[in-house]
């Protein structure tokens, strides 16, 4: 196993400007995996209920995501709503219904603890704290946390003890804001890094990400589309196809970090032209490789 991601598997109800989408496939474990998996042998760590429907199964299957991780609770499957506005960065929550996560374990199999990349998608710290205890010897691991983590004295302590742990965050710019106590994001990152983390990455939606690493800061933009249907899971997607390309590379310098937030930034841009999974999972690596050189293509200022 190259990378293993741990996380929520659900049903997303999303209304967009575009149109809707009742009970599909969502959850940032799905997301995280299947932008991995043009990349590399990935393991999903996530519970779904007795109602989840077998063929979302056989899909994720499919695409080579490995499915022994994936714990089958009793109850109903987690399932989140929400309604975009036509600024599709604002968005209302309409519902966010818990079910099988209240009794999530995140219990390793003995053959995901030997993973060299982890990723701990945004749940409860503890349960963070509880994956990194049962990886044996981990090269990198990534994580992303919320708001609702960050600001509650009951949960931050623990979230600033899996700080201490990783080597990578993935954050928005309020997210930063809140960890760090600083507006400005440059010195957001700044006090983040102090916190454990040597890089940390800011999501902006649609204007982009940043990367900071030491002393080394690089930005990608979003990718100019005509039609976004839905934004849902586009930065679990960015998330997944950077710490999937990260498992192709011998080493993790500046470069490497660089290529990842360009091959992160193209799976989410193909995440948001289609409902829940629907686009992601029509790929293929040659897609995939276009949709970097494009980018690459909009950020050269030498021609």
């Amino acid at each position: 196993m190259d990378l293993v991601a741990i996380g929520t598997v659900g049903y997303d109800s999303v209304e967009t400007p575009t149109g809707k989408a009742e009970k599909q496939l969502g959850g940032t474990a799905v997301y995280l995996c299947l932008a991995a998996s043009y990349f590399c042998k990935v393991g999903m760590v996530a519970a779904t209920g007795r109602d989840f429907l077998p063929g979302y199964l056989d899909l994720l299957q499919s695409k080579g995501v490995d499915l022994e991780g994936l714990q089958q609770l009793e109850g109903e499957t987690f399932h989140w709503g929400a309604k975009y506005h036509q600024d599709l960065n604002v968005r209302d929550t309409l519902f966010t219904h818990l079910n099988v996560l209240l009794d999530f374990t995140a219990d390793l199999p003995p053959a995901y603890r030997e993973a060299p990349f982890f990723f701990l998608g945004n749940i409860d710290p503890a349960l963070q704290l509880h994956v990194i205890e049962q990886a044996k010897n981990p090269v990198f691991i990534g994580m992303d946390t919320m708001n609702y983590w960050i600001n509650s004295e009951k949960y931050r302590p623990n979230l600033m003890r899996v700080l201490q742990k990783v080597q990578g965050i993935f954050v928005n710019d309020e997210e930063a804001r809140d960890l760090s106590g600083e507006y400005n994001l440059v010195k957001a990152a700044a006090e983040i890094h102090k916190m454990g983390p040597q890089h940390v990455i800011i999501k902006k939606g649609e204007h982009g990400a940043m990367l900071f690493s030491d002393d080394s800061i690089f930005f990608t933009p979003a990718f100019p589309l005509e039609l976004v249907d839905d934004p849902t899971g586009a930065g679990d997607s960015f998330a997944g196809g950077f710490m999937g390309y990260l498992t192709t590379q011998k080493r993790l310098d500046n470069a490497v970090m660089r290529q990842a937030m360009v091959y992160g930034s193209a799976l989410a841009s193909y995440t948001v032209e289609g409902y829940s999974v629907n686009r992601i999972v029509e790929l293929n690596q040659q897609l995939v490789d276009e949709r970097f050189q494009a980018f690459y293509n909009l950020m050269d200022f030498k021609k």
